[in-house]
């Protein structure tokens, strides 16, 4: 465990039992004693608690903040009003994925930039290396904050007690300043397991004392502890891409499915916009889809080849079994000619050419 980090509730997940895993240089919970199953159910039906303290934040500020993030990324940033959130990216010059990441707009000149785990370096040394020629500051703020998720249909009932924000106006991808369990916070009504839910950052120092508030409030209505296993299940049926299997820097935005981040209308130019165009222009040769697999014993994982007379011809992204639907699911890489819904391809599952469906995705849209 040399050299691994820790977020700020490392000895609080021990403390519950759970399971411990490498996660990207992080010591992370992978499940707790209920298990993954029990965890994800609890989220579609009632509310789970995820540490997500690894992830990083970067803050922008600066008169030319919008200016700077407008070239940085491929979202129209000036759409955003204060106290609003965007899902967005940065890009490589030939369009593919630095990271994906959320902008928070704080004020007219300050962004709070969330992004992935694993990339935090790597995404400041880029936001970095792009600040020429602009009047901004960018700083990691990441060792300095914890974040946790509370997610499900009843995370606005659990939270509300423990906040003087008046949680029922906060629209989706929204967020505000106060206080939770009487510690200074920023809560957004944002997630990634396709429930309602809120992301709450705290000072890394007050983590555990807000994590203990949130148990203690919500153990009475069914909140339990949720692990990496179950945050990876529930993003999945709802189609949510994770950097290192859907997107990476070898992936563009368009065939990610992602194109609806991409403004190339925007009143900016931005970095990866040329080869994104240009890719458009010429057509995809692939896409991401989503298939489903008939046996229950079939189920593809990531990383497992999509196969035709022996030969690979694209790939799986993410893939398991879809606990609210009932079937063995996934996304997969495919040639543009094969990807419409209803069509048929195989997959090498440990040597045998499993035929799958190809279905609409999401596979789980909750009801509002």
């Amino acid at each position: 465990m040399s050299g691994i980090k820790k977020t700020p509730l490392n000895a609080a997940h021990r403390g519950l039992g759970a399971k411990m895993v490498d996660f990207g240089g992080w010591d992370m919970p992978v499940q707790y004693s209920a298990g993954i199953l029990a965890e994800h159910e609890a989220v579609r039906n009632k509310a789970g608690l995820f540490d997500v303290s690894h992830m990083g934040e970067l803050r922008v500020v600066g008169k030319d903040a919008l200016k700077y993030l407008q070239y940085l990324t491929p979202n129209d940033v000036s759409a955003l009003s204060i106290g609003q959130i965007h899902y967005t990216a940065f890009l490589y010059e030939n369009g593919t994925f630095v990271d994906d990441l959320l902008i928070y707009k704080e004020a007219e000149d300050e962004f709070l930039l969330v992004v992935n785990a694993g990339n935090i370096e790597k995404d400041f040394h880029w936001a970095l290396e792009h600040v020429k020629g602009f009047d901004v500051r960018v700083t990691n703020e990441s060792d300095a904050t914890a974040e946790v998720a509370l997610q499900g249909p009843l995370s606005e009932k659990i939270l509300q007690p423990l906040c003087d924000i008046p949680l029922c106006e906060m629209g989706y991808y929204y967020f505000r300043h106060g206080k939770v369990a009487g510690v200074p916070a920023l809560v957004s009504r944002t997630g990634y397991t396709g429930e309602d839910g809120f992301e709450v950052y705290v000072p890394a120092e007050a983590a555990e004392k807000v994590w203990h508030a949130i148990m203690d409030a919500g153990s009475p209505l069914g909140l339990i502890p949720a692990g990496l296993g179950a945050r990876n299940t529930l993003r999945l049926e709802c189609r949510m891409s994770l950097y290192g299997h859907e997107i990476n820097d070898t992936t563009n935005a368009l065939e990610a499915g992602l194109g609806w981040i991409v403004k190339m209308d925007k009143d900016a130019d931005f970095i990866g916009k040329k080869a994104l165009a240009y890719a458009k222009a010429q057509g995809l040769e692939r896409r991401v889809v989503g298939f489903r697999t008939a046996e229950k014993r079939d189920i593809a994982r990531d990383g497992m080849s999509v196969v035709q007379n022996g030969e690979r011809i694209g790939y799986v992204t993410s893939g398991g079994p879809c606990a609210t639907v009932g079937a063995n699911i996934g996304l997969a890489y495919v040639p543009v000619a094969m990807a419409a819904i209803g069509g048929k391809i195989q997959i090498d599952i440990r040597g045998r050419a499993v035929e799958a469906e190809i279905i609409p995705t999401p596979f789980y849209k909750r009801k509002k």
